[in-house]
């Protein structure tokens, strides 16, 4: 059975911005879109500003992956929306997060932290170094990669230790960065992506369509791992019995 992803991009940027349109002209989420469709991936596409953000509760079961971008517009999605996508992962649903979406309330709400970062803007090489070459994700890479232009993101990254360090990028002014992490949340698997600044063409590059595809695979729930329903206890449960006096 083909793996089923939807790629959920804020989509604004290239709406508002001629420069970024020129680079992504239908959307960063097509060449994504394009590359997972030719693994045999079954793709589907949610925006912003669609109802719901796109991400309603059929959706939803009908995805083992959702990748998520987002930059300029985290304040406009729904707690509602949140909720739900947090209760799918805890569930088992697999959850990609690309670049800026550390800024996410769904990526900020599964970590716990500030999911803060240093960052600069200055079109500098990024050599992303594979530091866990048995992993997964890591699979068909070699010792580094490097990105021509990107925009720098450097520690402290405020987010809890991974589970699974896969990749480090070195940028041209020194800086460093965990840029490929692995978290398990309840039955669900997150993957951390760096790279992919919005007037950049990096979502292009193949070395970094691999890593996406890889990282579907891994996040995607195995045959066998429990799905889990999240959810308040019945109001119509008696109450737990307190200690005996």
């Amino acid at each position: 059975m083909s793996l089923r992803v939807t790629i959920w991009n804020e989509y604004r940027h290239e709406k508002e911005h001629a420069a970024v349109r020129r680079v992504y002209p239908d959307g960063l989420h097509a060449p994504i879109a394009a590359h997972l469709a030719g693994q045999g991936m079954r793709v589907r596409v949610a925006t912003l500003d669609e109802p719901e953000h796109g991400l309603t509760a059929a959706v939803l079961a009908d995805t083992d992956v959702l990748f998520w971008w987002g930059h300029m517009a985290h304040g406009e999605v729904q707690d509602a929306v949140v909720d739900r996508v947090q209760q799918a992962v805890l569930g088992g649903l697999g959850l990609v997060v690309l670049h800026s979406g550390h800024f996410s309330k769904i990526f900020k709400r599964l970590m716990g932290t500030s999911c803060d970062l240093k960052w600069r803007e200055a079109e500098e090489k990024e050599r992303i170094w594979v530091v866990e070459p048995g992993h997964p994700i890591a699979a068909g890479l070699g010792e580094y990669f490097e990105i021509p232009h990107e925009e720098m993101y450097g520690e402290r990254f405020d987010v809890p230790a991974p589970d699974e360090l896969v990749f480090v990028s070195w940028f041209q002014g020194g800086e460093v960065f965990r840029s490929g992490c692995c978290y398990r949340r309840g039955a669900g698997r997150i993957f951390y992506f760096r790279p992919g600044h919005e007037s950049y063409p990096t979502y292009y590059q193949p070395e970094v369509l691999r890593v996406i595809a890889n990282g579907a695979r891994w996040a995607a729930p195995e045959a066998g791992r429990p799905t889990i329903t999240f959810g308040h206890r019945p109001e119509s449960l008696e109450p737990l019995p307190g200690p005996s006096a």
